[in-house]
């Protein structure tokens, strides 16, 4: 019946939007964690990410029932799959939250990453785009996730920039080879958590892409 169907479309999008609260607290109390060296905290960020593990497998079974037992039609065939894809994406960026709280324990209270401005733009602005492709998903906004696929190249300019603080740190201080590697993996991961809000955004418009569709004829 279409009733259960739109039921289970509506515990969908409250999945959804549940995980992608929790991806934005873990990577904001990684940040935290990280700038502040706090050890506990990180390591409470380790222990939740099987908390965003658990939501991606009840998305994924919520998308299984509806495309089998439901057989949608065209534009919530859309939404189910973009969800399929987009849950992907969450889970990765929560590991991600767990891979710099790991490295703010190897690194200890002893870590210089405060002395790496471009890493703390990168978290800045990689918080903004993950920020708004939740809310493009929640909004349904094109327009907003169209922006964050714009704004990742300001993330990669920054990594650029990072990387060639790291580099050289290691030749002034070779020493410091070890740390500075760990802190160059910290960049990239931020990297990494723009290029999986940009898949978010990019998914959005592929959900939304038929509304679009039918808003123009």
């Amino acid at each position: 019946m279409r009733s259960k169907f739109d039921e289970q479309l509506l515990e969908l999008n409250h999945k959804m939007i549940e995980m992608g609260n929790n991806i934005i607290s873990s990577i904001q109390k990684a940040i935290e964690a990280l700038v502040a060296r706090d050890i506990d905290q990180a390591k409470l960020i380790m222990d939740g990410d099987a908390e965003i593990d658990h939501l991606q497998k009840v998305i994924e079974s919520i998308c299984f029932n509806l495309l089998i037992q439901q057989q949608p039609v065209a534009r919530d065939l859309r939404t189910v799959t973009a969800a399929m894809k987009m849950v992907t994406d969450m889970e990765r960026i929560g590991d991600h939250a767990a891979d710099i709280s790991e490295m703010t324990i190897l690194m200890g209270q002893n870590s210089q990453i405060d002395k790496f401005n471009h890493i703390s733009e990168m978290a800045s602005e990689t918080m903004i785009m993950l920020n708004h492709s939740i809310e493009a998903y929640v909004e349904k906004d094109v327009v907003k996730a169209r922006e964050v696929i714009e704004y990742d190249d300001i993330v990669d300019e920054l990594f650029v920039k990072a990387k060639k603080d790291v580099i050289q740190l290691i030749l002034n201080n070779p020493e410091e080879g070890e740390e500075a590697a760990d802190i160059l993996m910290i960049a990239k991961y931020f990297e990494r958590i723009g290029d999986h809000a940009t898949n978010i955004a990019e998914w959005v418009i592929y959900s939304l892409k038929q509304k679009e569709n039918e808003d123009e004829v």
